[in-house]
């Protein structure tokens, strides 16, 4: 047994654009690649034993995009969870939206919900999708919603729920996953990935298989973490 286990893992999917304009080809077609490569990556996640997986989708700074990216981004966004719904109950995945929903175009909105409740009783793995989504924003939501005097994280947590409409709180994120050789965070589940191990892959997101996802966890597994703490000695040979 790997003394670390995977069993939170977020990815930020980057690089769909710069895929597309590397073989001369419109951004769209790089977002259409992108979201094959998600459903892929899903699958793998149930092979691997991950128990939840969160992908970065659209953040609230991507509405500053062009506006004929953004429509094709949100009719993507529609046909993933019209497509993805009977797939993730075929192979008993339960799907939740994160993010804003007030801004998304109704049809998207009733497709959430219809996901949402179909995959409800899913227990093979629990795979949320960021769409509209600011880390800052939530914890800003949280913060209003917070009514206690003292530091109680689970209370905190719980509001944090709420405030990005998953359906219950998140577990910490254990191994996040950058692609296209950027390496930030931009805003993605900040108090989620207190202690998140980070890695940053120079695949554009559109080249990202599943044996990638198993290398990563693969190195994510190697990897000491000591939350804060002083790594013990090795015992003494008698």
């Amino acid at each position: 047994m790997p003394a670390n286990k995977a069993n939170h893992v977020a990815v930020i999917m980057d690089g769909n654009g710069r895929w597309a304009k590397a073989r001369g080809l419109d951004r769209t077609e790089g977002h259409r690649q992108g979201v094959e490569v998600a459903a892929k990556v899903v699958d793998a996640a149930i092979e691997l034993g991950i128990q939840s997986i969160t992908l970065y989708a659209f953040s609230c700074d991507n509405w500053k995009r062009p506006e004929s990216e953004v429509s094709t981004l949100m009719g993507l966004m529609h046909e993933f969870l019209l497509d993805e719904t009977p797939r993730c109950l075929e192979k008993g995945v339960r799907l939740n939206v994160i993010g804003r929903r007030d801004r998304l175009r109704p049809e998207i909105q009733d497709a959430i919900e219809r996901a949402e409740a179909l995959t409800e009783g899913q227990d093979k793995l629990v795979a949320r999708v960021a769409i509209d989504y600011s880390a800052r924003d939530v914890l800003t939501r949280a913060a209003a919603m917070y009514e206690g005097a003292s530091d109680d994280r689970d209370a905190f947590n719980a509001c944090l729920s709420r405030a990005m409409n998953a359906d219950e709180p998140m577990p910490p994120i254990d191994l996040l996953i950058r692609t296209s050789g950027e390496q930030r965070l931009s805003d993605f589940l900040l108090w989620e990935a207190a202690y998140a191990e980070l890695l940053f892959v120079e695949k554009n997101w559109p080249d990202f298989t599943p044996e990638d996802l198993a290398e990563a966890v693969k190195e994510f597994e190697g990897r000491g973490r000591r939350f804060g703490a002083v790594a013990p000695e090795p015992a003494a040979l008698v």
